[in-house]
């Protein structure tokens, strides 16, 4: 099944442009076709094609079916951005696929890339969002300060993956409670200067280790999300 986006079809009755063309020109859909549309809001569109132009591709909804995400609790990875940016997509790509609430980029004392284009990031959870056929686009916040990510959902559970061994951390498999907010925190490729753990500690952040094993900033951050998913799922 091909999913198609269009975050505002039930006042528009219109796919967006690109979704037209590629509904229209490439899989030559035509007129009383039926094709399926989400809001990126947790509902799913049954629609039927009135009106097949390559840009402003006109539907009739047959129906509307409420798909919210399949866990209760908000997952917030709050990530410091790779050097190169492709692998900042992937990992924006697979954290959409494997299911995340909101990903925040973190600005930090080491981080390799300073400025950021939310844009582009928001295009590739899109297009995760339709291949994984989730209802539900993940939030994508614009590059921010660690000052105010420690400041961040004060109530859930918030952890730090540190690499650091002086720092006394326990396994984030025996640290994290099943089904509750959580906001993951992951340095960036040279890891977090010891001021800023300081502070994120004072800040109520639990230290905690992914393993022996030392992974790239990508790989960290997603091994995390895949954990708390594997957790849910078995507890």
């Amino acid at each position: 099944m091909i999913q198609f986006y269009a975050p505002d079809i039930a006042t528009t009755l219109q796919l967006p442009e690109s979704d037209s063309r590629h509904a229209v020109k490439v899989l030559r859909l035509s007129e009383g076709d039926t094709l399926y549309v989400t809001d990126g809001r947790g509902r799913f569109y049954t629609c039927r094609l009135v009106c097949a132009h390559q840009r402003h591709a006109g539907v009739e909804i047959v129906s509307v079916e409420e798909r919210p995400l399949p866990w209760a609790q908000t997952l917030t990875v709050a990530v410091a951005p790779t050097k190169h940016l492709d692998r900042m997509e992937w990992l924006v790509e697979k954290m959409t696929e494997v299911g995340v609430n909101r990903i925040v980029p973190i600005l930090t004392d080491r981080s390799e890339r300073r400025e950021l284009k939310v844009e582009r990031l928001e295009k590739i959870a899109v297009s995760a969002m339709k291949q994984s056929l989730k209802a539900v686009l993940p939030e994508i916040l614009p590059l921010t300060p660690l000052k105010e990510v420690l400041e961040m959902m004060p109530d859930a559970q918030r952890f730090v993956a540190y690499c650091d061994p002086a720092v006394e951390r326990v396994d984030l498999a025996k640290s994290y409670e099943p089904r509750k907010d959580t906001l993951l925190l992951i340095g960036p490729e040279g890891d977090f200067t010891p001021g800023e753990i300081e502070r994120t500690l004072a800040s109520g952040f639990k230290p905690v280790t992914l393993g022996e094993n030392r992974l790239r900033t990508e790989t960290a951050a997603l091994y995390a999300l895949s954990a708390c998913h594997i957790i849910d799922d078995t507890k």
